[in-house]
């Protein structure tokens, strides 16, 4: 019953830390733009590059990093180890996961939210920082080679839950793991059919001007 509560309880409260969508705020409050009526329609990091410019790109990429931490850390910190001295955090887990469920489906912004790619690196790095840092790396090298930030974040992802077995990491964590990169790679499916058929979106610097 004790876990029960604890699942409950952290994938509430990340749920509703995972909501407060960084791009939607700073898109409205600060240029009068939804950004999810701008280019790819997604409300993250990239699509606020293109949409509102790298200044805005760079405040959204801190604020869904640290909604991830902040959910990770209240799920740690009021629901403590599954037992004394075993190292396993559900409640850290769980609030993680969820924290990147709000960010896509914001019950703030009409569930209509982004790809939780970004909140997702800050929950890895919380779970397993030395795996997380990998597929930074990982995620850097290929989208510096190809410019494709949506096969980037979707190799990225896969590889985590794997190094999170070679570094011993609790089992509880690795099905957490193995559930994000799930999340990550389904909403990716657009990209995806973009990327096969050649037509996906390489990144720019550039913030793009919508088209008369």
């Amino acid at each position: 019953m004790a876990l029960v509560i604890i699942i409950l309880f952290s994938s509430f409260i990340g749920y509703l830390i995972g909501s407060v969508n960084t791009s939607i705020i700073v898109g409205k409050l600060l240029f009068r733009v939804d950004v999810r009526e701008h280019g790819s329609g997604n409300a993250g990091a990239t699509n606020a590059l293109r949409t509102l410019g790298k200044g805005a790109a760079i405040a959204v990429v801190i604020g869904d990093f640290l909604k991830g931490i902040l959910a990770c850390l209240i799920g740690r910190w009021v629901f403590g180890e599954l037992n004394p001295g075993d190292g396993v955090f559900i409640g850290e887990y769980m609030a993680g996961f969820f924290a990147v469920v709000g960010h896509n489906w914001p019950i703030y912004f009409g569930f209509k939210g982004g790809k939780g790619v970004m909140t997702s690196f800050a929950v890895a790095m919380m779970f397993s920082p030395l795996s997380a840092l990998i597929c930074l790396a990982v995620f850097i090298i290929i989208v510096a080679i190809t410019r494709f930030v949506s096969l980037g974040s979707m190799v990225s992802a896969a590889i985590f839950p794997v190094l999170a077995i070679v570094f011993n990491e609790p089992l509880y964590m690795v099905l957490t793991g193995v559930a994000l990169v799930a999340l990550i790679i389904w909403r990716h499916k657009a990209n995806i059919e973009r990327l096969v058929s050649g037509n996906e979106t390489k990144l720019s610097l550039k913030k793009h001007k919508e088209k008369e």
